[in-house]
């Protein structure tokens, strides 16, 4: 059998707008295909009663793909598993430049990063963001929760940049190498190149590989990290070295020294000083 798990609440909850063409796309290769709404499906049930002979289809964003894979690493479903990019971000298709075709999940599930944060761990497929990344994702949530439906995360990202959000110290260790920042706009962990909707943030970062890159932006000119925040769509935020530091490891921990947001895969977490992510 073919089941197609999709997420209504994917981009910006307007997933089911486009779903029918999805399905109708589907259904020329998969006829038998079922559908099943995954905020309403009981996981285990469905691992328990899922073959070899199978083929899941996977259709939402990156915090689906995150849902689905924490899932998955405690109780696997067997048979084929493909993803469908449906969300607002995609991230994960982003970085991969698949768009509009499907992608063989399972594959990229074996080597996942796992993160902790206060006291739990989460496994994630693109990123950890701390700092300003984190307070986005926050205020989203809210507007979200207020009914609104269209929502731009540049614009909330640039009001924080110029207004609202302020910098804090923090310390970034990486492999055991620790260093010291004064003013910390955001420090996420990457598995993936891509981030906040496309933006190149990691250029060099390979998601197959046995390590992580840790972005450090710093620095007391919101005129002049404004600027460079722009440039994190083409991926040039990099030479920028005064300012924006590339850390690769294994294991990242980052802590800051008052608490803030942090979103894993778009997924938030009020409240946080330091999260620690491995590979």
């Amino acid at each position: 059998m073919t089941y197609l798990l999709y997420n209504p609440l994917s981009n910006n909850s307007n997933l089911k707008e486009k779903l029918d063409s999805i399905i109708n796309e589907l259904k020329q290769k998969y006829p038998d295909l079922i559908e099943y709404d995954v905020t309403e499906y009981d996981y285990l049930e469905f691992t328990r009663n899922s073959k070899d002979t199978d083929t899941t289809i996977l259709v939402g964003g990156d915090g689906t793909i995150n849902y689905f894979a924490n899932n998955y690493k405690k109780t696997k479903v067997k048979g084929n598993i493909f993803f469908y990019p449906g969300g607002t971000g995609n991230d994960f298709s982003n970085d991969l430049e698949i768009h509009t075709e499907l992608i063989d999940l399972k594959k990229y599930m074996e080597n996942l990063p796992k993160v902790k944060v206060k006291g739990k761990e989460y496994y994630f497929i693109n990123n950890v963001g701390f700092g300003l990344d984190g307070m986005v994702c926050q205020i989203a949530d809210e507007l979200k929760a207020k009914g609104k439906k269209k929502i731009s995360y540049a614009s909330i990202s640039i009001k924080l940049l110029l207004y609202k959000y302020k910098t804090c110290k923090a310390k970034v260790t990486v492999d055991g190498e620790t260093k010291e920042y004064k003013k910390v706009w955001l420090a996420p962990a990457m598995n993936g190149r891509c981030y906040g909707g496309g933006m190149l943030m990691a250029p060099n970062q390979d998601r197959n590989s046995d390590t992580m890159t840790c972005i450090v932006l710093h620095g007391s000119l919101r005129l002049r990290i404004l600027f460079i925040f722009t440039t994190i769509f083409k991926g040039t935020h990099i030479k920028y070295k005064k300012l924006v530091e590339v850390l690769e490891g294994k294991k990242i921990h980052v802590e800051f020294e008052k608490p803030t947001a942090v979103q894993i895969d778009g997924e938030t977490i009020k409240d946080v000083k330091e999260y620690t992510a491995t590979k």
